[in-house]
This record gives structure tokens, C-alpha cells and sequence, in this order.
């Protein structure tokens, strides 16, 4: 009974930790009592502290998908001319990760970056919920990003070297590969934006040669070929510092520094899709499909209890505890709400009684032959449990094929398809925590022997 007791209070006190998550980021509240009106706000909570000096903060939103706030869909295709066959899908691979990183980087919320092969056309579908200036969708994935340091001679006419405006422009071998960060920073005199840069000790001491011994002279700065700015190096840099300005704005600087972080693309890239997508659903809808999910539940509430009385009660609590977990860790996993996941979300909550329909049919079966309630209860709970156990690993399967994981190429890619899996695997697993620990811990608490002379309908 102790450990009945202990269970109990986990369980109460996870419902409220995951209620108060689950709740809006901000609800204002009126009330009217005793002659009085009270008005208050309530809301998600915020986590904001320094751990360790590290500050941690973290706001528990829903994060919505492009299907429900619109966005931006980009359809890139990498040129492997230059790559061997052999080494084309690590090429294609690399370009997907260092996309992922930029985006990533930039803070957009639940991107998807896909890759598709057939025949010789290699793509990479990109999808950025919430973007809405194509400049900025072709600035973050659209180009290659690579960072180059040139030196500038006079004009050889036998020279093999690039030109530019009739001078010579020497590779220093300095690149962004040698690169360690960048940041965003203010020049301290005019206030604009630029890009700093930190190379690593290979960088480092390339850098500290190149400006030592070419004092007096411009040293280009390009990235993809453009050259930003050419400055003149006026004193040996030994810091392995650098700044890059360029009349930039805030944004582009930002760009520019997620791009250099992120690293170069392997290949080149060219776009051959660019859309804006709008919301297909959009606030009020999901709002009818919270309200849907509200009233599924109180239908499966409805029937539990008229079926069952007494157990159907405690299924019905345990199905409460159940949403409210469910929407709680949403929000702190990060799970993208999209119209597949919705759905798996609404079809989870059916699902979720299914183990209390089996423990209660074995209950039954248990009191036809006169067993008292309490051992029936156990019994009940013991011979459902391989069935439980089998149609839920059955699946979990399932999801896990349909989220693809290990993103096997045989098998789906779609976000959407994997959101409507991860919805689906995080119901079945919760459903088997409310539907077999929740509800025995009520049931062993507070189904008494007054209850079990209660007649279960056969």
C-alpha cells in the first residue's frame, strides 16, 4: 500500500508540473465572487537562469509546422559533375547536414531538410516554417558560402592566376575551412554591423605569416567568389582575428555569420523551386481541432462511465491525466504541430482507453466466476497485459517505420508523414502509462469493498 501511496502522489504531482506547462503562454482569467470581480493572467512557465554561467533559457510554446503558420519551400539540386560517382551520396549527405546546421543556427522553428536521388538529379527539399522574404529563404540555403583570402599583384601576362579589374588576385590558401567561429558585432565608432572571425591555430598562424609578410598590401576578402572588402594590411594580425564589414544590415550579417559557422557547401547548388506557402490551416483551425480533441474525450468519458460506472470513472481520470501529459510534452520535446500530427494526436486519444477496455473485460470474466473484486482486479490487470503488450508493440512499430529514424531511403521522408508518427508513438507509449500505472494506482486506491459489491454489468 506504501508504494501504491508513492505512486500516487508521482502521479498527482506529475499532472500538475504538466498541467502548468500544458497551459497557453498567456490566458487572462475574469471572475466574479462575492460581489467582486478578480482578474489575473496565467500562463506556460518560463525558465530563465544561469547554469554554471551558462544562461539556460526556455519558453514552452507549441512549435506549428508549415501547414499551420506558412512558410517558405526551397527545392535546391547539387552539381556532382565535379564529384566521382562513388563519392556522391557522402557529397549530398554533407550538403543536407551543413543546411540543417544553417538553419538551425538561424533559429528557425522545426525546419525540414530532405534529400531526394533519381536517376542523376540529386535534390535537397528545404522547408522553413514562419519565413516569409524569399531574399532571405535563397540567403540561408542558396548559396555555397565559401570563404576565400586573396592577395593583390600587379597584372602578369603569363600569370594563370584570376584576374580582377586587370590585377592579379593570389589564392593565400586561407579558407573558411580554417575557420573557428564568427560572430555578429558593432564597429565601436560607427555602429555598423560586422562579421568577426576567429581562426583556429592552423588559421591562426597562416594568418599571422600572410599579414606579416605583406605589409602595405590589400588582401581581398570573397565569399563565393565576391569580394566583400579588400583592406590594406596595415600591421602583422597575430591574434588570428579578423572583421568583415560591408555596409551590412543586422540581418545579412547574421546571414553571412550562420553561413561561415555552418561551414562551405561541398557543392555547388543551384535552386530550382522556390515557394511561399501559406497557412493551410491557421489559428482558428487548429482551434476547432483542440476543440474536436476536447470533445472526443468527453464522448469516451461518457461511454466509459455509463459501461463501466466505477472503473469507467477512474479510465476517465486517467484519460485526463493522459491529454494533459500528452500536450505538457509537446512542448518541452519540441513536437511540431502539423495536420498529420493532429490527427495522430486525436486518433491517439481513442487508443488510449483500449488498455482499460481489455484489463476491464478481463475483470469481468474474472467476477462471472465469483472471485472477490480485489483479486479479480489483479487478475484482470496480469491476463490483459500480454494482449496490451502486443497490440502496442505492433504499434510502436508502426510509428517507428513511419517516423524512419535512420532515414533509410527505401522507407517514408516526409515530415509530415514522420509528424503524424511521432504523435502517434508518444500516444501509444503514454497511453500504456495512463492505461496500465495511472489507472491500477486509482483503482487500488480507491476502489473499496464498498465499491466492489457495485454491480458490473455482464
Amino acid at each position: 500500500m506504501e508504494r501504491t501511496k508513492v505512486l500516487f502522489l508521482g502521479i498527482v504531482l506529475t499532472f500538475i508540473i504538466s498541467a502548468s506547462i500544458a497551459l497557453p503562454k498567456s490566458l487572462p482569467i475574469s471572475l466574479n465572487a462575492f460581489g467582486k470581480d478578480f482578474s489575473f493572467v496565467v500562463g506556460s512557465p518560463v525558465i530563465d537562469y544561469s547554469f554554471f554561467g551558462t544562461p539556460v533559457h526556455k519558453e514552452f510554446e507549441f512549435k506549428q509546422g508549415l501547414d499551420i503558420q506558412g512558410g517558405m519551400q526551397v527545392v535546391l539540386e547539387a552539381d556532382m559533375s565535379g564529384i566521382e560517382q562513388a563519392d556522391r551520396a557522402d557529397a549530398l549527405a554533407s550538403a543536407k547536414e551543413i543546411i540543417s546546421r544553417r538553419v538551425d543556427l538561424y533559429g528557425i522553428s522545426e525546419p525540414v531538410v530532405q534529400t531526394s536521388v533519381a536517376d542523376e538529379s540529386y535534390r535537397i527539399n528545404v522547408e522553413l516554417p514562419g519565413l516569409s522574404d524569399s531574399n532571405d529563404a535563397l540567403a540561408l540555403v542558396g548559396q555555397t558560402a565559401q570563404l576565400e583570402f586573396g592577395l593583390f599583384q600587379e597584372p602578369d601576362p603569363e600569370s594563370p592566376e584570376a584576374t580582377l579589374s586587370g590585377v592579379t588576385i593570389v589564392p593565400t590558401g586561407l579558407t573558411g575551412q580554417m575557420l573557428k567561429k564568427s560572430s555578429v558585432q558593432f564597429d565601436q565608432q560607427t555602429g555598423e554591423p560586422l562579421v568577426a572571425l576567429q581562426f583556429d591555430s592552423e588559421g591562426s598562424k597562416l594568418f599571422s605569416d600572410i599579414t606579416t609578410q605583406n605589409v602595405g598590401k590589400p588582401m581581398g576578402i570573397f565569399v563565393d567568389g565576391s569580394m566583400i572588402m579588400a583592406p590594406v594590411i596595415q600591421v602583422p594580425i597575430l591574434t588570428g582575428e579578423a572583421t568583415i564589414t560591408g555596409g551590412f544590415t543586422v540581418e545579412e550579417a547574421q546571414q553571412l555569420s550562420v553561413q561561415l559557422n555552418a561551414g562551405a557547401l561541398p557543392v555547388p547548388i543551384a535552386v530550382l523551386e522556390l515557394r511561399t506557402l501559406g497557412a493551410s490551416l491557421g489559428d482558428t483551425s487548429v482551434q476547432q481541432s483542440i476543440q474536436a480533441g476536447i470533445v472526443g474525450i468527453g464522448l469516451v468519458m461518457f461511454f466509459m462511465i455509463l459501461y463501466y460506472g466505477a472503473q469507467g470513472i477512474v479510465a476517465s481520470v486517467a484519460l485526463v491525466i493522459y491529454a494533459v501529459v500528452t500536450l505538457a510534452l509537446y512542448k518541452v520535446i519540441g513536437v511540431t504541430l502539423t495536420l498529420p500530427g493532429i490527427a495522430g494526436l486525436l486518433l491517439s486519444i481513442g487508443m488510449a482507453v483500449d488498455a482499460n477496455i481489455l484489463i476491464f473485460e478481463r475483470m469481468k470474466e474474472e467476477l462471472r466466476k465469483g472471485i472477490p473484486f480485489a483479486i479479480a482486479m489483479e487478475n484482470g490487470f496480469g491476463k490483459a497485459w500480454d494482449s496490451i503488450k502486443d497490440a502496442n508493440s505492433i504499434t510502436i512499430f508502426t510509428a517507428l517505420v513511419l517516423i524512419n529514424p535512420m532515414d533509410f531511403s527505401f522507407l517514408n521522408r516526409s515530415g509530415l508523414v514522420r509528424g503524424f508518427g511521432i504523435t502517434l508513438l508518444i500516444g501509444v507509449v503514454l497511453g500504456l502509462f495512463t492505461g496500465v500505472l495511472v489507472t491500477r494506482t486509482l483503482m487500488r486506491l480507491f476502489i473499496t469493498e464498498r465499491t466492489a459489491k457495485m454491480k458490473v454489468s455482464a
